[in-house]
């Protein structure tokens, strides 16, 4: 796993959709998981919007609290 990628949950923000300009590691769980029944996005955002999901499925937010400070 790329560790630049927690950086970027912390960071980037929603492109598109009802959430648009969110940053990622705001995004509610039910949207990820709408996403995960639907089909995530291609390319990059598709792979940040998943691991989003697992890290909130897993209760491992508080890794993202000390980059997002």
């Amino acid at each position: 796993m790329d560790p630049k990628i927690l950086e970027e949950l912390v960071r980037v923000r929603m492109p598109f959709g009802k959430y648009s300009g969110r940053i990622l590691c705001d995004l509610p769980v039910a949207y990820l998981e709408w996403f995960e029944q639907k089909g995530f996005p291609a390319g990059r955002l598709g792979m940040q919007l998943q691991t989003m999901l697992v890290i909130k499925m897993n209760g491992l937010e508080h890794l993202l609290r000390p980059l997002k400070a």
